[in-house]
């Protein structure tokens, strides 16, 4: 395929809730695609909300020998961790042919307050480029608005983190929002699969996954966008 450019934007968020829980990025969400997108040629940029390292939640990293085998080569990759530690802030972030949001829980904190990300968004999404999100970082949509002047998410079909997987995980109470609740309400087609499974949407130039494990499926549909729009 030819060259892309893809920027990846990922949480500054270290703590979630009045209770204070350490969150961060959800390192396989930022992983797995990072290694789909620079093995079909495309060059990758990470770039944070207020730039500098990247948090990574702590519950998404295992002792070494135990993560999934995408997960180990990142934390083993020297380039890849200079990459984590030196982000741009969003605000000084270049336009891409696709911008990628991991999520984790921090993405519920900052993502959804950034108006740096949001103006970033709606000009990427204007200029022709694939947008994309999976598991919380669809958080980051929640303020995007399209050439129109309407959420990038209205009348859109999409995924994310459901309602019903944050029940699960016991943070329902912990989030600002509910995810799948919000973009509901701000018009856009919901759709999932079952729990904790992959499930992803393209829809046009709007590319969602639902979970972690919804992170390859989500970064093939980009690239498959990529080559098509």
């Amino acid at each position: 395929m030819a060259t892309f450019d893809i920027l990846m934007i990922t949480t500054s968020a270290t703590t979630l809730g009045a209770a204070g829980r350490p969150t961060g990025l959800w390192l396989e969400e930022l992983a797995v695609p990072y290694y789909a997108f620079t093995e079909a040629g495309a060059a990758i940029r990470i770039a944070s909300i207020a730039g500098g390292p990247v948090p990574v939640d702590p519950h998404s990293v295992k002792p070494r020998g135990e993560n999934p085998a995408l997960v180990e080569r990142f934390l083993g990759d020297a380039a890849a961790q200079a990459a984590m530690a030196a982000t741009e802030p969003v605000a000084d972030a270049a336009p891409a042919d696709a911008v990628f949001l991991p999520g984790g829980h921090g993405t519920m904190v900052d993502l959804p307050e950034s108006a740096a990300l949001a103006a970033l968004l709606g000009r990427a999404w204007v200029a022709g480029a694939i947008v994309a999100a999976v598991c919380h970082g669809p958080a980051g949509l929640v303020n995007a608005w399209d050439a129109e002047g309407v959420p990038l998410v209205r009348g859109r079909r999409v995924t994310a983190f459901s309602d019903s997987e944050e029940r699960a995980v016991g943070l329902d109470a912990a989030v600002p929002f509910l995810l799948e609740t919000r973009l509901r309400a701000l018009g856009a087609h919901y759709a999932s699969g079952p729990d904790f499974e992959p499930f992803a949407i393209a829809d046009g130039r709007l590319v969602t996954g639902q979970n972690p494990a919804s992170s390859a499926p989500a970064a093939r549909l980009v690239l498959d966008a990529l080559v098509t729009r």
